[in-house]
């Protein structure tokens, strides 16, 4: 047989992003409160380890539980996956029914905003240089995908790159934008509201509201809604 035969796509119901918000279960913020009294600072650290790394519905309790008594605001149905990490938590505003997949790693700074919006969906291995980043409500944050929230200035000519000063540049993604796997969105960018960034692309400039973007670097290639 030498014709291939075309595999036909399909479409289905999208989970995540139509799970109504529904409040936790009042244990829950019971053993929070409880958690936040008994440990800190480190000691969730501690906490966190021993759970870190299983599948089991307890290990998804107790890291669902160090984020939300850690972070400095925690929506209802958050999700966190396994080796899913952070630094400096307590910088964290997170919204209602997040998702962090497995591997991800979201990076804040003691002085830092991170500001996480309702019902946002990060893949797992994901980075997120998260010391000035605000991700809008809905946003699609694909496998892999990552983002800069700051580069060394360089100067002087003198010193090595790395020893120079890093210079912190807000990052913001808005609501309903979805970035894809390994994209990767660089310091001082802003994504307009339900724009769509293509697989491993680099983003160095602002990208309009319902744009499509892709490449490296990229460039806007077409609105959503075009007829073409």
């Amino acid at each position: 047989m030498t014709t291939e035969t075309k595999l036909a796509s399909r479409q289905i119901q999208p989970v995540h992003g139509r799970r109504p918000i529904e409040d936790d279960p009042e244990f829950e913020d019971g053993l929070a409160a409880w958690m936040r009294q008994s440990y800190g600072g480190d000691s969730l650290q501690d906490v966190y380890a021993r759970f870190a790394t299983g599948d089991g519905k307890l290990d998804c309790l107790m890291r669902k539980m160090v984020w939300k008594c850690g972070a400095r605001q925690c929506g209802p149905g958050l999700q966190i996956g396994s080796q899913a990490g952070f630094k400096h938590l307590e910088t964290f505003v997170i919204g209602a029914n997040v998702f962090i997949g497995a591997g991800a790693y979201i990076q804040g700074r003691f002085d830092g905003t991170c500001e996480i919006g309702d019902k946002v969906w990060i893949g797992p291995h994901a980075f997120l240089d998260a010391r000035n980043l605000v991700l809008g409500d809905n946003v699609g944050w694909g496998p892999g995908a990552k983002v800069l929230g700051s580069q060394h200035t360089g100067l002087p000519l003198d010193v090595p790159v790395i020893a120079t000063e890093p210079e912190i540049k807000p990052v913001r993604v808005g609501a309903g934008a979805d970035i894809g796997t390994n994209a990767s969105i660089l310091p001082g960018v802003t994504i307009g509201e339900g724009a769509i960034i293509g697989a491993g692309a680099v983003v160095t400039t602002d990208i309009p509201a319902y744009a499509i973007a892709a490449g490296v670097p990229a460039r806007v290639l077409r609105m959503r809604g075009d007829p073409d």
